[in-house]
């Protein structure tokens, strides 16, 4: 994710649509939320939802590439050329992009994850059009300013950013410890988007040019725009301006990321590091995204993890009082197992084991039992809130229409989400988390403080941006 104030570097983080099969008629279950989809013929699929109650608009652009789709030795590139294309365009130079959408009035950003690349704007609703040609030109033009100062000047930026988010901060690197035990070596979800700092250094010019040649494509993207928009005047912008952007071919699909459903033993690094607590950080092996059955293990871990009033934050924060903060939530992919997320941090001297005894008990006690009624309406309705919030703005609906058509290949499946989560039943509940939440089913990160040392070259800073990758993002909740 990119933020300006980061550095005083330059940087910010076709022809005729073809109507498709939906309209906008609201489905059940989608809340009186509706849209349409459109494709131009160069590709580039539309989704437009009209939402007149506030005067703005809401651009999302997602690239289907994200770290899956790299090779190895060549980790890293799909975040540092979304840095790349904050970097300017041909009719865009340098800071260009932040410039004229602060200074529309708007926001601004973009993030990378395993399985996509996103962009977005949230934009006053007069200035839309001034939002659609931003995307449009450095979709079809970055290459003419893709040059060796924008490129060793991004790479420096997210070698920065490595730094402050990862390696040198308490736990920083346990994503990314954890994410290689889960996945084994070779595996497309083995490394994480943020990539190596030896193969940030080696990544060419040539490698980016040829990384945007493949993936940056109007038949590789969808543009989703959400918000108080006139759909004809919409769509005869977007065409306008994306449609003469020619399609590119060669993309190869990612790398299968099937597993077995479980790991088949336990896998365990321990961490010597300087910490404030010990920590006991798990990932478990769960169904993938856009499944019933992952639907279920996220009511699962909502129950046993999912805030102040689940199973193991009332069991080891508060009645055993052994732990400072516990949770559990499930980061979701659509391309390979999704992980159950575990961490929990030990009060005072607490031992780890100490810790571990008590959560496999609650585990069994979950999986032999099952969630109760209380437990199933809490869960459900928390999960409804969330995906509530995530709808009720332009912003994040945008975000959500994208996300479903470029990992499902349905947007309209983005309005009827919660309605298959209030559908899930206890049993299945139950099932999922007898089948999967089980020692032998997951890797185990331990820290282990060490003593303080006099050398701190860390010149960590409290206000670091928070421009983790989505995934790390989601895995912290």
């Amino acid at each position: 994710m990119i933020h300006p104030s980061d550095s005083t570097k330059d940087f910010a983080i076709e022809g005729m649509y073809m109507p498709m099969g939906h309209t906008a008629t609201a489905q059940a279950g989608s809340g009186g939320l509706t849209a349409t989809e459109h494709r131009l013929a160069n590709g580039l699929r539309v989704v437009l939802s009209e939402d007149h109650l506030t005067p703005v608009a809401a651009v999302c652009l997602w690239y289907d590439v994200g770290s899956r789709h790299e090779v190895k030795g060549r980790t890293g590139l799909a975040h540092l050329f979304e840095h790349l294309m904050f970097q300017g365009s041909a009719q865009v130079k340098g800071n260009g992009h932040f410039e004229l959408v602060q200074g529309a009035g708007g926001s601004l950003n973009g993030t990378t994850s395993f399985e996509r690349t996103n962009y977005f704007e949230t934009m006053p609703a007069h200035q839309l059009e001034l939002a659609l040609w931003l995307e449009a030109d450095r979709m079809g033009s970055l290459l003419s300013a893709l040059d060796d100062e924008s490129m060793e000047n991004q790479r420096d930026v997210v070698k920065n950013e490595r730094r402050q988010r990862y390696d040198n901060v308490p736990y920083g690197t346990a994503f990314e410890k954890l994410t290689a035990l889960s996945y084994p070596e070779g595996h497309p979800y083995h490394h994480t988007p943020i990539g190596s700092m030896a193969d940030l250094d080696a990544a060419t010019l040539e490698d980016a040019r040829a990384f945007f040649r493949t993936y940056y494509a109007p038949n590789n993207a969808v543009l989703s725009v959400v918000g108080d928009i006139d759909p004809e005047q919409t769509l005869a912008w977007i065409e306008k301006y994306f449609g003469s952007i020619a399609s590119h071919d060669g993309k190869q699909p990612p790398r299968d990321g099937s597993l077995p459903d479980v790991m088949g033993g336990e896998l365990r690094e321990v961490v010597e590091e300087e910490v404030p607590a010990r920590a006991l950080m798990a990932a478990y092996r769960l169904p993938e995204d856009g499944t019933r059955a992952c639907d279920a293990a996220d009511l699962a871990l909502t129950v046993l993890g999912g805030g102040e009033s689940s199973r193991l934050y009332n069991r080891l924060v508060r009645r055993d009082r052994t732990a400072v903060a516990a949770g559990f939530g499930l980061l979701r992919l659509a391309g390979a197992p999704s992980l159950g997320w575990l961490d929990v941090k030990t009060s005072g001297d607490v031992e780890v084991p100490v810790i571990e005894s008590a959560i496999d008990e609650e585990l069994a006690r979950f999986a032999e039992e099952g969630p109760t009624a209380e437990e199933m309406e809490r869960a459900q309705a928390q999960l409804e809130r969330e995906w509530l919030d995530r709808l009720g703005t332009v912003a994040g609906r945008a975000d959500e229409l994208c996300r479903y058509a470029v990992l499902f290949g349905d947007p309209q499946l983005a309005l009827t989400a919660v309605q298959r989560v209030l559908e899930v039943t206890a049993e299945e509940v139950q099932e999922v988390a007898k089948a999967r939440l089980r020692p032998d089913n997951r890797a185990v990160l331990v820290y282990e403080p060490t003593a303080p040392t006099d050398d701190n070259d860390n010149d960590n800073d409290a206000d670091v941006a928070n421009d983790a990758t989505d995934e790390n993002e989601e895995a912290a909740k």
